[in-house]
């Protein structure tokens, strides 16, 4: 067995092996190896402000684990073992990973190490728990059980996070007629606007910033970091899929929503310009749609800012799509968990992030 750095000599082996992870696989779809290819190469914005290490474990000449390790400046107390992935359950190539992501860890002089955080949230955090059988919807992890075996049996603690699942046709309507006019008085909910993206990608960082600042897994986001991510993003949104909510004519919250992009993905296919055609011309084919993020201020938690959200996401989703979808929700965050509970058909996927104490 064998730990190899990767750089520009071999760096297209780590994104081959990556792929293989996800193509050609009946309930997977690749819509990452953009980010990835972009980080191998240095192209992306988060090279400034993150430290990568990125690894293959090779057994036999074949690669059989990969990793991006990784250490973020604004989160400079964890090391991260990110974007992993294991073509089969080797004790042997993770201990290896993991005494290697040890080292490096404690030189920089962090004190704990995560697992599947990908770098920051906005691009993936935990893997798959429960719900093996069930179609990957986009931008949620899939991955084999024994991923959580590695770092269960190495003493990461864990996070447990929960999705869930409604069809839109038990919803009927989501609030009465007294409420909707109380909100309404209250709370005015936008369309992001496109064509100003620069100042709306920053309202959406600032209280991204504010709204999920005692997160665990989360860091503080640069409005730099956040516009390369929309940019990349954006011709397959509509503005309707970044709502923001304001009070008195000031932005108080936003939510991100879109509809379940993997579904116009063949298992050949990762995503790109393809998908973005698709959804130009066979969009009626998605039934699925993901209530991705919800931010508000700690200022209006709690005083219907979310509610006014929801209601018109519901609104906008209820004729064209058969099923909502949220995505993952700390079980910690008790009222968004409840919240979601009370309103929703049943737990659709279960996922767990880790954490190792050094």
């Amino acid at each position: 067995m064998k730990l190899i750095k990767v750089d520009k000599s071999n760096h297209m082996d780590f994104i081959k092996f990556y792929e293989d992870q996800y193509l050609n696989k009946a309930l997977k779809r690749n819509s990452m190896t953009g980010i990835i290819k972009d980080l191998l190469k240095g192209k992306s914005i988060l090279c400034k402000s993150v430290d990568i290490y990125p690894v293959m474990l090779v057994k036999e000449n074949k690669i059989i684990m990969a990793s991006f390790l990784a250490h973020a400046h604004r989160m400079a107390d964890i090391f991260q073992i990110a974007f992993f992935e294991s073509a089969e359950y080797s004790e042997e190539a993770f201990d290896m990973l993991l005494d290697y992501a040890k080292g490096i860890a404690k030189n920089k002089g962090a004190k704990q190490i995560s697992a599947s955080l990908n770098i920051h949230v906005n691009y993936g955090l935990g893997f798959l728990a429960q719900g093996y059988d069930k179609w990957q919807s986009f931008g949620t992890a899939h991955n084999e059980e024994f991923y959580n075996i590695y770092f269960i049996n190495a003493g990461f603690r864990q996070t447990d996070m929960v999705s869930f699942h409604k069809a839109t046709k038990d919803i009927g309507r989501l609030f009465t007629n007294k409420l909707e006019e109380r909100l309404n008085k209250s709370y005015k909910v936008r369309f992001a606007n496109f064509k100003d993206l620069k100042n709306e990608i920053g309202i959406y960082t600032h209280i991204n910033n504010k709204a999920f600042s005692n997160h665990p897994f989360y860091y503080e986001r640069a409005e730099a970091e956040d516009l390369e991510l929309f940019k990349d993003f954006k011709y397959l949104l509509k503005p309707e899929n970044l709502l923001f909510v304001e009070k008195d004519g000031v932005p108080v919250g936003f939510m991100l929503w879109y509809p379940d992009y993997n579904q116009l993905m063949k298992p050949s296919e990762s995503l790109g310009l393809q998908t973005v055609i698709k959804n130009k011309v066979l969009a009626k084919r998605i039934d699925t749609v993901k209530i991705v993020e919800i931010g508000v201020l700690p200022s209006n938690q709690e005083k219907g800012a979310i509610l006014a959200l929801l209601n018109k996401c519901y609104q906008l989703a209820r004729d064209k799509y058969e099923y909502l979808e949220t995505g993952w929700i700390l079980d910690e965050n008790t009222k968004s968990y409840n919240l979601a509970f009370r309103w929703a058909d049943e737990v659709h996927k279960r996922y767990k992030a880790y954490v190792l104490d050094l």
